[in-house]
């Protein structure tokens, strides 16, 4: 688990596709302390578990599943990604709850400039803009954000200066994929409100949801 809040900026020294999956090497520092094989690490908001370590790299195999869902196919020695280590008991919870668990890409599509922050606009999936709600929380390449407005299946969030230059949304072009994780919180409430009362003794419906202030 994790919350979000990205550690820092690593270095993909490679990407070794293969015919089931791939390897990736980041070069890092701060994520390598006390980090150990079998530790798991998110890379652009996606878990990855640790399987070599070196004095200022480490090594993680993608699976299948990952390259589908993810922006990892389009990755190259050189790039920027975002990482955080897994939370521990005693760590802040500075963002919101991100699984590292990714579900899809989005489509970076357009920048404002203003004075003291960015508005960063991103086209998603019509399939997953149900998960996204206007002040509710998103993970865009495992970076914790607030969502501000969404239109259909176009959302925007606002970015404070310090976000923007630590992480890697200051590298982003027209048309990059992005990571997205939705809030778990909205796939549960539709799981819990699709299941039929006659199989569930649940008591969260429509109705308990709008008399608590929920919709």
């Amino acid at each position: 688990m994790f919350t979000g809040i990205i550690e820092e900026l690593g270095f993909v020294k490679n990407f070794i596709k293969k015919s089931t999956g791939a390897d990736i090497i980041v070069q890092c520092s701060t994520v390598l302390e006390n980090t150990k094989i079998g530790d798991s690490i998110a890379i652009n908001g996606c878990c990855q578990t640790v399987v070599n370590l070196t004095g200022d790299t480490f090594t993680a195999n993608v699976s299948e599943e990952t390259l589908k869902v993810s922006n990892f196919n389009t990755l190259k020695t050189g790039d920027r990604v975002n990482l955080e280590r897994a939370l521990t008991p005693s760590s802040r919870m500075g963002g919101h709850i991100v699984q590292g668990h990714v579900d899809c890409t989005g489509e970076f599509i357009q920048k404002e400039q203003l004075e003291n922050f960015y508005n960063l606009y991103f086209k998603i999936p019509e399939r997953e803009s149900r998960y996204i709600v206007k002040k509710g929380s998103v993970a865009i390449n495992g970076i914790s954000l607030t969502v501000a407005d969404i239109q259909e299946n176009i959302f925007h969030v606002a970015v404070i200066p310090h976000t923007f230059e630590n992480t890697n949304l200051k590298y982003l072009r027209l048309n990059s994929a992005v990571n997205i994780e939705t809030d778990i919180l909205g796939k549960y409430v539709e799981k819990l409100l699709s299941v039929s009362d006659n199989n569930s003794e649940s008591k969260i419906d429509e109705t308990f949801l709008k008399e608590n202030g929920f919709m």
